[in-house]
């Protein structure tokens, strides 16, 4: 599902609502949050993750005109899962400013190499970066865009109650973690 221009509030409604809708979505995203270690996170996104990332947008540059809110609409909509994939913000994370660029430059490509394994079944690699490319042979960019093409088998494997695990193959950042059962059941729900 896509947003369009009646899935959003007006600036004012947004500011009536903003408060009671900010404590819902994060709340949501604590489910769709998983860390991939201690420096690496991945926010699976939805419509509702989407739709709070448009009206914040649309209230922080006080965009009004029909234009501008579809120029964001056509920004964010390829953000929204499509029913047998995932899109996900891969966050990369390092407080210190130094430390976060010297990290940076010690794992470029790294985005394409973040897997989800459903079950017994192969690695599924993230697409990363559809939009632009955001690394160079020198460094990585602190933020991604991925996709991950599930298809038919693993959708029916993670309805059926298979393991989800997620994971990212790095010599900087070497994770793995099986995710637990109440985020599957989030990510479950975009695989419609």
């Amino acid at each position: 599902m896509k947003l369009n221009r009646a899935s959003l509030w007006s600036l004012e409604e947004y500011a009536e609502r903003r408060d009671d809708f900010r404590h819902e979505v994060m709340a949501y995203k604590k489910n769709r949050r998983i860390a991939l270690g201690e420096h690496a996170t991945l926010l699976f996104e939805d419509e509702k993750t989407i739709k709070y990332q448009i009206q914040e947008m649309l209230r922080a540059e006080k965009i009004f005109d029909s234009a501008g809110i579809n120029e964001e609409l056509d920004a964010y909509n390829p953000l929204i899962p499509d029913g047998e994939n995932w899109k996900a913000t891969m966050l990369i994370e390092y407080p210190d400013e130094v430390e976060r660029a010297t990290a940076l430059g010690r794992m470029p490509g790294v985005e394409h190499k973040v897997w989800a394994k459903i079950g017994d079944n192969e690695p599924v690699y993230a697409i990363a970066n559809e939009d632009l490319e955001r690394s160079t042979d020198e460094k990585t960019a602190a933020v991604h865009f991925l996709r991950f093409e599930l298809g038919t088998g693993n959708c029916a494997a993670l309805k059926a109650g298979a393991q989800l695990s997620l994971g990212v193959e790095s010599e900087v950042l070497p994770y793995s973690v099986v995710v637990d059962k109440t985020s599957v059941a989030s990510l479950v729900a975009d695989l419609d």
